[in-house]
């Protein structure tokens, strides 16, 4: 039986859960889904600048972990910019902490 996953803590909910390139129908789009801790992940490596060792403790989970959720977002994201596809952030398995 596979171990149960520990909720991820993310300290900010999006806005905005919904992203496409402008000129283009939503019919005659792919999308992408980004899950919240994917986004949580981007937000505290990219944007806040933290070492991949401070964004592991606030999410709590281990360094390792990040680094395989960080990778899986930054491929979805170079995805939908190379091949034109609209990005939804929605789901996953978290916990918002203030």
């Amino acid at each position: 039986m596979p171990r149960l996953r520990r909720k991820r803590r993310i300290s900010f909910e999006p806005d905005v859960a919904f992203f496409k390139p402008a000129g283009i129908a939503m019919r005659d789009l792919e999308e992408v889904t980004l899950n919240v801790e994917e986004f949580e992940a981007i937000r505290l490596s990219d944007f806040e600048k933290l070492s991949q060792n401070e964004c592991a403790a606030k999410m709590n989970i281990s360094q390792p972990t990040f680094n395989r959720l960080i990778s899986t977002a930054r491929e979805k994201i170079a995805s939908a910019i190379v091949e034109g596809k609209a990005i939804r952030i929605k789901g996953g398995n978290y916990l918002l902490s203030k």
